[in-house]
Order: C-alpha cells, then sequence, then structure tokens
C-alpha cells in the first residue's frame, strides 16, 4: 500500500464565477429591497447614534461596485470615491439598477485568472481580486444591518435577510 499523495498542478474551484457573480447580485437585490423600503423622507436623512443615513452608505456601495469590478477587469483603477448624489429615492433606485447593468456587463470580461491575482484596489488596498470583490460585498452586508436597525427604529418591517432575489 502506498502512502504518497497524489498531486495536481491544477487549482481547486470552490464555485464557478457565475455563482460569485449570483451571490452578489442576490445581496444587492435585497439592498435594493431595503431602498425600496425608506421612507422617502427618512432615506437621506435618518440616523441614529452618529451614523449615516442609509443613502450615504448606498453611495458608498455605489462607489466601490463598479468602479472596483472594472478595475478588477483591466488593472487600472481610479481613485476612490463615493457615486455621484441624488436627493430622490427613484433616482437612487435608478443609479442602483444603472449599476446593476454594468456589473452585469464587465463580468464577463474577467478572465477566470484575474481572481487569484495581487493588486492594489484604488491604489489603495493590497490583497487578491477575489478578495476585494468579497470586501465589496461584506462591507455591503455589514451597512444593510444598519439599514435595519433604522427600519426597524422607525417601526417598518424591513425585507428578510434571506429573501435575496
Amino acid at each position: 500500500m502506498s502512502t504518497q499523495l497524489a498531486t495536481s498542478n491544477t487549482a481547486a474551484t470552490v464555485f464557478p464565477t457565475q455563482e460569485l457573480l449570483k451571490h452578489w447580485q442576490g445581496h444587492r437585490g435585497l439592498t435594493r429591497k431595503m431602498i425600496e423600503a425608506f421612507p422617502e423622507d427618512k432615506l437621506f436623512t435618518y440616523s441614529i447614534g452618529g451614523m449615516r443615513p442609509f443613502s450615504d452608505l448606498v453611495y458608498e456601495f455605489l462607489g466601490m461596485a463598479v468602479p472596483g469590478l472594472q478595475g478588477i477587469a483591466t488593472g487600472e483603477w481610479q481613485k476612490w470615491a463615493d457615486a455621484d448624489k441624488v436627493n430622490t429615492k427613484a433616482a437612487l433606485l435608478q443609479l442602483w439598477d444603472a449599476a446593476t447593468d454594468e456589473i452585469n456587463a464587465i463580468w464577463p470580461a474577467i478572465p477566470t485568472h484575474r481572481f487569484a491575482e495581487q493588486d492594489v484596489a484604488f491604489g489603495l488596498w493590497p490583497g487578491t481580486c477575489l478578495s476585494f470583490l468579497f470586501y465589496f460585498i461584506d462591507n455591503e452586508i455589514h451597512h444593510r444591518g444598519q439599514a435595519y436597525v433604522y427600519l426597524r427604529s422607525l417601526n417598518i418591517e424591513p425585507p428578510a435577510f434571506w429573501d435575496r432575489p
């Protein structure tokens, strides 16, 4: 009986890249539901304990998503900046939907090997491209949690956290 281990030069794939996009877009769909749940007069102003209003958090997500994915796809990074500011829920949802469409358009241009490559996101944060994507998703989940607290403090039942489209 041999105790030698067979080795391979191929990298293991935990899940296909399309599944990662589906997972991210599921979170984005839930965040969109959160934007929709906010009353128009609270979306841009309401906060608790000095935290930012939810609209400011959404601008942060928008400032990361498409510019970050473009950086991953091309290796060329813009300077970090939040998204353009708007003053209505409808306009914010339009920005959100446009970013969703851009993400879906950029995604196929990312070569599979790029996910494992080292880079410096926005000229600030070193890591692998996959680690950047995880950060974009985790950051959105974290701040969406703040929005759950805001909605509950306004006596509004937020969308179920597991109900990702």
